[in-house]
């Protein structure tokens, strides 16, 4: 009935491997390459999410 007012959880996803990707690119360029590998793993993961939600989505209508 109000689903107009639920957040869109894929959004925000979006939001958080976007940030993490950021931080994986200014670690690369700073040299930290430890950090680097594990930023883009967690946005890895979040994009499997992403996935999974986009699936579901798509299913359901």
């Amino acid at each position: 009935m109000f689903k107009f007012l639920k957040s869109d959880p894929i959004k925000k996803l979006e939001k958080e491997y976007s940030r993490l990707m950021e931080q994986a690119v200014e670690a690369q360029r700073n040299g930290n390459i430890e950090l680097y590998s594990k930023l883009s793993f967690e946005s890895e993961e979040i994009l499997k999410k992403i996935d999974l939600h986009i699936k579901d989505k798509n299913e359901t209508t």
